[in-house]
Formats: structure tokens, C-alpha cells, sequence
């Protein structure tokens, strides 16, 4: 007979990660009554905004849309500095609500992860630690994150660089020196883009290798003071009820008419708007035919491809940098600040991988196909395993003994990105198959799933029930319905980190939701309603 592993410490629930969605499922479980810990491999709080302290991090969702709505207390007092915060603000503000609401006792931090295994016959999970620690819950929630796994490129000849290597995601708190330095970096997805646009002014020369050119929106950053926090602290009541019903969680959403439907000076018009407002309202607040009509997104891409096209002087260097084997808003849309007049600098060099891939990284640099590069200091601005990789690094194992691991190998499957068949009484945010892996401004998806786990936990406590486990008929019917939105846009014929294509091995798929946050939410809301009809419950 099974029984809780010696020297194990006992809790209700065991949170797994401390960013934005750990901290408040952290917060609803604690408000049920329950014994919690969550466990963080980081020395302080924060996920995303403790570990991505690179130059130029910074959000580009607006700051009065990316915070907690649970506090009325907390929203009238804390004020943000500007529209679009860096990371430090983030990171003060993370470690603000957890010192708020007294989080910071619940958190055993410095401590990875390593394995999490269900117990059929108590029907519990023990989680142990990368130091041998062991703990005993009724309940495993995982909020790793989505993007949290960097994935450092197979590129030989790394361990014989004499200068340092730094990728984005591992950034060391302590200033870096770029000054008088040869900088190689590679990659120029989002992160890449802040990176370069803030590291060319301080080094000697910047080399960026560049595998695939990505479009991006200039960013229209502004600072607020009392008036602005008045004003937003006015509409908030408002906007904490908008997020939730927009395609992807922010205050605005499609206009009206599809670009089809609208005639073209109207249509040049609202192009224009969108585009100068600075945010991602160009990628998801347009037209919603961008994703599902291969004409209308070939026009918008037009309009784009002109935009950045107009601020690089040299028109070889630009036809490396304008995206034309992709459509806009099929790969992530970035915004970016004087990104493109980088490349107008003396001192900045474009490397296109698709000419002259890289080789090997030697003592001295980067040798490609074509030349040899000399670098003082590299960066890794690769990317992660998104979705699956912070949970794929955890052996997680569920009824039989079963590997999510593995078993992902073969097909990812999650019902509704918040629980997975085979693993009862476990539960997951910013996971496949949710607008939280992608389509999503990040705190409202989170905030949702947490509100969802905490009542569905609320109410299986409330009648006596011991286990939750989604059935498998559910599990198929929310892939089937995924799978079947996902087919009806065009997303699934670009290359990306979106369909996992970035990974060497992973199989195609696209691992967010595209039906939209609003939809989401509703189908969420009706399980609820219905008293979660499709998950047993025992």
C-alpha cells in the first residue's frame, strides 16, 4: 500500500514558478484556506521579469492592461511611469504584490523542480527537488510559463570562445560593459530586436546574424503622471470587464468591417491609424481577415513592408531585413524603437543566415560560409521551446506511471491549456491550446486560468471530491475544436515559434488557441456554469 514518502513536507497544493500567474494562484489558494507552497528556481519573484533583464527589455502590451485587476487597493495605488514599462519597472512592481499580500512567506525559492509523480492509490503528487527535497500535495499546479525554456542553438564550437556568451533569457544582473567591444548577436526575434536597438549605440561594432527577417511596429512610448493614473484609474472598473471579452485581452479589439468589406481609401485610412498609435492594435486591433484571408493579409503586409522599407538607406541591407516569404502577423509582431535606422550604423553589419549560415563559433567569433567575423562578446537571442519546454525540463509522470514527456513526443494534448487527461489534480496556465500561449495579453489570460483552477478546486472541495481529472472524450473534442480553428487561418503556413518550428524535432502544431480570449473565456464559463460536465471526479 502506497504511502507519503518519508521526510516528505505535506501541503493542500504545491505551486510550481512565482511570475504572474504563480503569484496569484498562489493568492486565490491561500484565500480558500488552503496550505500552500510555491516553489520558484529563482531568488526572488517575477518569471518573465527575473530572468529577461537584457538591455532594452520591455513590455509591449500597455501598462494599464498588463497588471493585476483582483485589488481595487492595489490598482489605486500603484502608478505606472509609462505606457510601455521596462523590466526593472516590472520586476518592482511583481515584488510589490507579493510583499502586498504577504506572498513572499508561502515561497521556497532558489529550488528547481525536478520530477512530479501522481500517486494512484493516495491519489496525491510528490514533487522533488534538483537537491533531493520532497514534497506531498492533493494538488500540482504549474504556472512555469510559457516562453521560460531558452533554447541555446546546436552551433558548434561554443565551449572554445574565449570572449563570454549570454543568452537573452539567462541575462546576469550585473551590468555588462559593452564599450569599446565587437558584439555578435543572433537572433532577431522580439527579444533580439530590443537587444540590438539598445546595444549598437554603446559598443565598437555589432554584427547580427540574422536567420529570418521579422516585421515590426514602431512603439509609441509616453510617460504618464497623476493626471494619466487618474484618468486610467477612472476607466478601470471598465477595462477590467473589456480585457476579457476582446480576440487578445486588450482594451481594443477588430474594427467592424473585414478589409474586404471596407473600401480602399478608408482602408489606407485606418492602416495608418493603427499605425501610428504605436502598439499591437496594428496586428490585433485591425482587421481580422489579416489571419484567415491570403489577399487581405498580402495587402496589409504591402503596407508594412513600405513602413520599414522607407527607413533603411541602403536597399541591399533592406532587402535582407523586409520580410517577403511570410505574411505580417503570422510570425509574433514585435514593436520596436529605431530598430530599422540601426542598421543605417556605421558600426552595425547584417549577416543573412539563409546566404552565409554560421558554421562555427571559433576562439575569436562567428565563421560562417563566406568569412570569418572576430567578436569580443556573444549573444543568444534564440528563443525558447515554448509551451511544452518549462514542463517537458520537470519529469512529470501521471496514472500508470505515464511520462508527459514522452507522451508529447507523440502529439502535445492538454484540455483547454488548464489540465491534462492521465493527471488528475494537476493543473497548468500559459499551457498549449489556451490564448495564454500566444494570442493573449499575458495578465488577462493568466488571471483567468487561475480564477478558473481556484473555483473548479473550490468546488470539488465544497462536495467531498479528492480527484479532478479532465475525461478523455473532453481532451478530444477541445483538440478536435483547436485543431479545427487553427486550419481555418493562415498561421499554421508560417515557419515559428508559434507551431513549434523553432525546435529541431517538435512536431507542427500551433500551441495557442486562435479562437480568441473572448470566445475562450465563454467556453470556460459554461463548463463552470454546468458543473464541469467532462471531468471526473472522484
Amino acid at each position: 500500500m502506497a504511502v507519503r514518502p518519508h521526510s516528505a513536507r505535506t501541503y493542500d497544493a504545491v505551486v510550481v514558478g512565482a511570475g504572474i500567474s504563480g503569484l496569484y494562484m498562489l493568492y486565490r489558494l491561500r484565500e480558500q484556506g488552503l496550505n500552500v507552497l510555491a516553489i520558484e528556481a529563482a531568488t526572488s519573484v517575477g518569471g518573465t521579469w527575473y530572468w529577461n533583464r537584457y538591455p532594452g527589455a520591455r513590455v509591449d502590451s500597455q501598462s494599464h492592461v498588463y497588471q493585476y485587476w483582483f485589488s481595487d487597493d492595489l490598482l489605486n495605488e500603484w502608478s505606472w511611469p509609462e505606457r510601455f514599462p521596462d523590466q526593472a519597472v516590472m520586476e518592482q512592481y511583481l515584488n510589490h504584490v507579493a510583499d502586498r499580500f504577504d506572498l513572499r512567506s508561502a515561497i521556497q525559492f532558489d529550488t528547481r523542480v525536478r520530477s512530479a509523480r501522481y500517486d494512484e492509490t493516495r491519489g496525491r503528487w510528490t514533487i522533488a527537488t534538483a537537491v533531493g527535497e520532497v514534497f506531498d500535495a492533493q494538488y500540482a499546479v504549474f504556472c512555469t510559463g510559457g516562453i521560460s525554456a531558452p533554447l541555446i542553438p546546436p552551433i558548434p564550437g561554443q565551449d572554445k570562445f574565449r570572449g563570454p556568451i549570454f543568452h537573452t533569457a539567462r541575462w546576469p544582473k550585473s551590468e555588462v560593459d559593452f564599450s569599446d567591444k565587437r558584439v555578435g548577436i543572433i537572433g532577431t526575434g522580439a527579444t533580439g530586436i530590443q537587444v540590438i536597438q539598445s546595444v549598437a549605440p554603446q559598443c565598437a561594432h555589432l554584427t547580427v546574424f540574422q536567420r529570418t527577417p521579422n516585421y515590426a511596429v514602431p512603439m509609441r512610448n509616453t510617460r504618464y503622471g497623476a493626471e494619466d493614473m487618474a484618468q486610467f484609474r477612472a476607466r478601470y472598473p471598465e477595462l477590467k470587464k473589456r480585457v476579457h471579452g476582446t480576440f487578445a485581452g486588450f482594451d481594443y479589439d477588430f474594427v467592424e468591417k473585414t478589409f474586404a468589406e471596407t473600401d480602399p481609401a478608408e482602408r489606407e485610412q485606418i492602416l495608418e491609424r493603427l499605425w501610428n498609435d504605436g502598439s499591437l492594435a496594428m496586428w490585433i486591433g485591425g482587421f481580422r481577415d489579416l489571419f484567415t484571408d491570403a489577399a487581405a493579409n498580402e495587402e496589409i503586409s504591402k503596407f508594412v513592408r513600405a513602413k520599414i522599407r522607407a527607413r533603411i538607406h541602403d536597399p541591399e541591407v533592406a532587402d535582407k531585413l523586409v520580410p517577403s516569404r511570410y505574411g505580417f502577423g503570422t510570425r509574433r509582431v514585435p514593436l520596436e524603437n529605431g530598430y530599422y535606422e540601426t542598421f543605417n550604423r556605421a558600426n552595425v553589419a547584417l549577416v543573412d543566415l539563409g546566404a552565409e549560415p554560421i558554421k562555427t563559433i571559433t576562439a575569436d567569433g562567428i565563421r560562417t560560409s563566406l568569412q570569418e567575423i572576430s567578436l569580443d562578446m556573444l549573444i543568444l537571442a534564440t528563443g525558447f521551446d515554448t509551451g511544452t519546454g518549462a514542463l517537458s525540463a520537470i519529469d512529470v509522470r501521471g496514472r500508470g506511471d505515464v511520462s508527459m514527456r514522452e507522451s508529447w513526443k507523440n502529439g502535445i494534448r492538454t484540455t483547454m491549456g488548464l489540465t491534462v487527461h492521465g493527471y488528475p489534480n494537476l493543473f497548468t496556465t500559459m499551457a498549449p491550446f489556451a490564448p495564454a500561449a500566444a494570442f493573449c495579453n499575458v495578465p488577462t489570460c493568466l488571471q483567468q486560468q487561475v480564477d478558473w483552477i481556484s473555483d473548479l478546486i473550490r468546488y470539488a472541495r465544497s462536495r467531498g471530491v479528492a480527484t479532478i481529472e479532465p475525461t478523455r472524450e473532453l481532451e478530444d473534442r477541445w483538440i478536435a475544436h483547436h485543431d479545427e480553428v487553427a486550419s481555418m487561418t493562415l498561421i499554421p503556413r508560417t515557419r515559428s515559434w508559434y507551431m513549434g518550428s523553432n525546435v529541431e524535432g517538435k512536431r507542427p502544431q500551433l500551441l495557442s488557441y486562435i479562437g480568441g480570449v473572448g470566445a475562450y473565456r465563454k467556453q470556460c464559463e459554461e463548463l463552470k456554469a454546468s458543473g464541469y460536465p467532462g471531468f471526473a471526479m472522484a
